[in-house]
């Protein structure tokens, strides 16, 4: 089963409708009219199961060797949920997201504005 189609994000106040454009048995992949924005979700499953959800950014920047010409630099951002083939309930499971994600969200994003400025 796919997510809502299209799905939505919003960047910088900006938001984009990203359209569903490949859908497979174990992956979704939901993309901006321009291709400069992907969000994907797939399942991976052997002896353990790793569910993950992607979002990859592309644009246009300064070449930092020819400041006067521009290429496109992509970044992307990842969960990855790695599970065991039992023992976790989608509950417990959302549990440990939900306390994740709320530490890093934390005094304004305090964590990963230090992670992104180098610190561990």
């Amino acid at each position: 089963m796919s997510f809502t189609d299209p799905q939505t994000i919003t960047i910088s106040a900006v938001t984009t409708p990203l359209p569903r454009v490949s859908v497979g048995d174990d992956k979704s992949e939901y993309q901006s009219g321009d291709g400069l924005l992907t969000l994907s979700a797939s399942h991976t499953y052997g002896k353990r199961t790793r569910r993950m959800v992607r979002f990859d950014t592309s644009k246009l920047a300064p070449d930092a060797f020819r400041p006067s010409e521009n290429v496109k630099v992509s970044m992307s951002n990842y969960i990855v949920f790695d599970l065991p083939t039992a023992g976790y309930t989608p509950a417990e499971a959302l549990a440990v997201w939900v306390g994740f994600k709320t530490q890093l969200a934390a005094s304004s994003d305090a964590l990963i504005v230090k992670l992104l400025g180098g610190e561990s």
